[in-house]
């Protein structure tokens, strides 16, 4: 909008000014309102910007998997606290924190060391006017409560039709509650390879129980003439009961354990194969697991990896297409293969090995010796001379 003066100075420069001097007013005016405003906004920010940095708001702790050992719970329902995902296969618990924290004094059996957690079947906390089975397990007495990596297996105790008891609830993870008829039941819990069965009478109200393992763990490892580790990629364990049953067997307890890997066990003794390859290198003992110790047992291989090759010169290029067969000093077949190299793991000790290739044989005696890998070759030109065993070490 323009500015019109009301009066005109008969000086045309003064009258220039002073209509300059009246269209500058509001101009002012308004810049003036639009710095205060500024101002206004730049104090609000500058007031937000220092409450946060006089009070800022911590992070969220993120938790390790050692502290759902070492830390206790928060309870349920507590504020700000959302209720904990329940997965359907928890992950194994740390054996070495349930056999190397310190001991506890054993609570009574019927005992609730805590409120009791959410019920498996509905989410909810059961109620103590009904009928309701808390279980908890220990690995020893004095042990620490397990929290995770336990199976629960709730049966009638009678047989039904088939021959068989009635499953009638189950839980995974720590402790377990149930929700029962009133009556006698058998509870199986399962740790890793222990277990235990529970005879429970269930009456109204809560019933508290506490199951003890008495278990222990065993780690197994192999090396090679005392000194060479083993390829672990080679090696696996089984574990037996050291009973026989009546066809002369004994119970397969854990089957293909991995060197170094922790296994929970009962107490007891048990027998121990362990397999270099999968020829002939098998050596077996009996190991004793003690209640809340961790045994750790180092299981000795004399044997060796031998390459097979039929070459036409010795150091040549190995011939494809090649059956072989590897025979014992007294003509027992010990492994049979194709290709042109193929590899296997043997027990120490004298052997044949004859490659076959377009219709013709070609033999050789050799030697495995422990922890000494080696390239055994088979030269065309010499039929049934005996070659060289030339270690790969």
């Amino acid at each position: 909008m323009a500015f019109r003066p009301t009066t005109t100075h008969p000086n045309p420069a003064i009258a220039a000014r002073s209509a300059l001097f009246a269209i500058s007013i509001p101009l002012r005016r308004a810049l003036a309102s639009l710095a205060g405003a500024f101002l206004v906004v730049a104090l609000a920010v500058t007031t937000s910007a220092t409450a946060q940095e006089t009070a800022p708001v911590p992070p969220l702790p993120i938790p390790s998997p050692e502290d759902s050992f070492s830390q206790a719970p928060a309870p349920a329902g507590a504020p700000g606290v959302p209720p904990a995902p329940q997965p359907e296969d928890a992950p194994e618990p740390s054996l070495d924190f349930l056999l190397n924290s310190p001991t506890m004094t054993p609570l009574p059996r019927d005992a609730l060391p805590y409120a009791p957690a959410a019920t498996p079947q509905t989410g909810k906390p059961g109620d103590p006017s009904e009928t309701t089975l808390y279980m908890m397990a220990r690995l020893t007495d004095n042990g620490p409560l397990i929290d995770n990596g336990l199976v629960w297996r709730v049966y009638s105790q009678t047989i039904n039709d088939e021959g068989h008891l009635d499953l009638i609830a189950k839980s995974k993870g720590g402790d377990a509650e149930f929700q029962l008829d009133p009556g006698t039941y058998l509870v199986y819990t399962a740790y890793g390879h222990a277990g235990v069965t529970t005879k429970v009478t269930v009456a109204r109200g809560q019933t508290s129980k506490t199951v003890v393992f008495n278990a222990g763990g065993i780690k197994l490892n192999g090396v090679v003439s005392k000194t060479v580790p083993l390829d672990i990629a080679k090696v696996r364990f089984d574990i037996y009961e050291m009973d026989f049953n009546t066809r002369g067997e004994r119970k397969l307890v854990a089957r293909n354990v991995l060197p170094g890997k922790i296994v929970p066990l009962n107490a007891g003794t048990y027998h121990v194969v362990s397999r270099y390859g999968r020829v002939n290198a098998t050596v077996r003992a009996d190991i004793k697991v003690e209640a809340g110790k961790l045994t750790e047992a180092t299981i000795y291989h004399n044997a060796a990896e031998v390459t097979l090759k039929l070459v036409n010169e010795f150091g040549g290029e190995a011939i494809a297409n090649t059956a072989w067969s590897v025979l014992t000093a007294s003509g027992d077949s010990v492994v049979e293969g194709n290709g042109a190299f193929p590899s296997y793991v043997l027990t120490a000790g004298k052997y044949t090995v004859v490659a076959r290739n377009q219709g013709r044989l070609f033999s050789r005696e050799f030697e495995v010796k422990p922890g000494r890998n080696a390239e055994v070759e088979v030269r065309t030109k010499d039929g049934n001379a005996a070659g060289l065993a030339l270690d790969t070490d």
